[in-house]
């Protein structure tokens, strides 16, 4: 899953939502020079993330783009389902998504000097181009998708993944969609078992 998803499996404690949102960067054991609360959103996020790549239903979107993408096709996956979030936040969530963006942002804003080197640089750009909100639309998933693209010196060709979204538009939201409501179940007890 990508940023969006991570953050709202996370519940709502800040905390633990900082620690899932930074835990790509934290490698190993070095999540335990962070706080408790921190840490459980790292381990939150590794189960996430061990619980997706092995899901069957996940497998079958990455399946769809396997041939043209390689192991690309997971990370294009991640963020074609924080697409499907977005443009359904009221499925999900009473707060706006916009509303929710902002008091994430916030957040991160308040929590800055416990933020990774490379989220503290990453930051500015995420809040100024707004990715959290964007990713409901279609113009903002290309953007993305352009983004990722750049950073793997256009070897991925990623931005060409909207055209297979596009094509697939449905079936990709119903496999986000009987994927993300059996995650949400499987976050919830994890959230539980690292909070005892």
């Amino acid at each position: 899953m990508n940023f969006l998803a991570h953050i709202y499996l996370s519940g709502d404690n800040n905390l633990i939502t900082i620690g899932n949102f930074i835990a790509d960067g934290i490698k190993g054991k070095d999540y335990k020079a962070f706080s408790p609360q921190v840490q459980t959103g790292i381990l939150l996020h590794r189960h996430i993330d061990t619980y997706t790549d092995a899901h069957k239903t996940v497998r079958l979107s990455t399946k769809r783009l396997h041939k043209k993408y390689g192991h690309y096709s997971g990370v294009i996956v991640d963020i074609l389902y924080d697409h499907f979030l977005a443009k359904n936040w009221s499925n999900y969530s009473d707060i706006p998504l916009n509303e929710y963006v902002d008091n994430f942002y916030d957040s991160l804003e308040e929590h800055y000097d416990i933020l990774p080197l490379r989220i503290q640089k990453m930051m500015p750009y995420m809040i100024a181009d707004n990715w959290l909100l964007s990713y409901a639309s279609i113009n903002g998933i290309t953007r993305v998708l352009e983004g990722m693209n750049r950073r793997t010196k256009n070897k991925s060709s990623m931005n060409e993944a909207i055209i297979e979204l596009e094509t697939f538009y449905e079936e990709f939201e119903n496999e986000f969609t009987s994927f993300f409501n059996e995650l949400i179940a499987f976050s919830n007890l994890k959230l539980k078992e690292l909070s005892l």
